[in-house]
């Protein structure tokens, strides 16, 4: 027997939690299945399942393995089809994706269903995490992140760049006042953001010219995550610099309103990164190029209404 077919068995296996039911769906002896894995897992040195009389359960190594033997799997399947059929097999398996709750939430997740229609046998895993992951550890085929990147071990396609906006809410604005001044921000306050809660407190970020600059702002308030960012300022606790792309609705709505429009932090950089690999699967290719074709579209529509 095999890898690939050692592989497949325990897939199957891991997918039914079940020796019975994977030996039944696949036409062998329960045996062979037991045999498969027990000799799958003695090739690779761990134990890949815990066994018991009522159940059959995935170990923390077998969690992994049985993620990345997906991807292969469907690598396989994807190659041994690639000539079957006038312009190539239907694109499947699994593409796993982390980007920021404000893009798969106004960007991405609302023209997935176009993609799907597209290739119906894709299988999308998309990770909306405030930290940044480890794209190989983690498995993921590609990420989307919003400003400087640093990870020099990845390929980086920059998108574009995100126009940023000072925002606040009407019913702040009316108990405090609209600043039509740097000065006035003396007056006023910021919302707070720190990816560790503890650190020092940023302040009111804007160009002038090519220079950045950093003015101290009082806050009550300080959060970690862009979901709170937001609700901080919806509650009236203050004012927020956001990329334009993740409050365009709640401009429209009035549930929020630029301010300062003359001193904007700079713009902040899009860019997809995904790990080294030769030969990237072709449903992750097309994936990507699809990422890249949703986000420039709502980038040129950030540009129109950015000033």
């Amino acid at each position: 027997m095999s890898l690939i077919q050692r592989m497949e068995i325990f897939a199957r296996v891991a997918e039914l939690a079940s020796f019975t039911q994977a030996a039944e769906q696949l036409g062998l002896p329960k045996a062979s299945v037991s045999t498969a894995v027990q000799q799958l897992e003695n090739q690779l040195g761990t134990r890949l399942l815990h066994r018991t009389t009522r159940r059959v359960q995935l170990t923390q190594d077998g969690q992994v393995f049985h993620e990345r033997c997906k991807d292969v799997l469907s690598d396989i399947d994807e190659l041994q089809s690639l000539f079957q059929q006038q312009g190539g097999a239907p694109l499947q398996g699994r593409v796993r994706i982390d980007m920021s709750t404000g893009l798969a939430r106004n960007a991405v997740i609302p023209r997935l269903p176009e993609l799907l229609a597209q290739h119906p046998r894709l299988a999308l895993e998309i990770s909306t995490t405030e930290r940044r992951v480890d794209v190989v550890r983690e498995g993921f085929d590609c990420v989307l992140r919003v400003g400087p990147v640093a990870d020099s071990s990845l390929v980086a396609r920059p998108l574009g760049q995100m126009q940023m906006v000072n925002c606040a809410s009407p019913g702040y604005l009316r108990s405090h006042g609209v600043p039509l001044t740097l000065q006035d921000l003396s007056q006023h306050q910021l919302v707070h953001y720190a990816t560790t809660l503890g650190a020092p407190a940023g302040g009111f970020e804007h160009m002038d010219g090519a220079q950045d600059h950093s003015m101290p702002m009082a806050g009550a308030v300080t959060v970690s995550s862009a979901e709170a960012y937001t609700a901080a300022c919806l509650a009236g606790l203050g004012l927020i610099q956001v990329p334009l792309l993740g409050v365009q609705e709640l401009l429209a709505q009035g549930r929020l309103v630029r301010v300062l429009d003359a001193w904007r932090a700079r713009p902040m950089p899009l860019t997809l990164l995904y790990a080294h690999r030769r030969n990237l699967s072709k449903r992750v290719r097309v994936v990507m190029e699809w990422l890249a074709g949703v986000l420039a579209d709502h980038l040129a529509q950030q540009d129109a209404t950015a000033s």
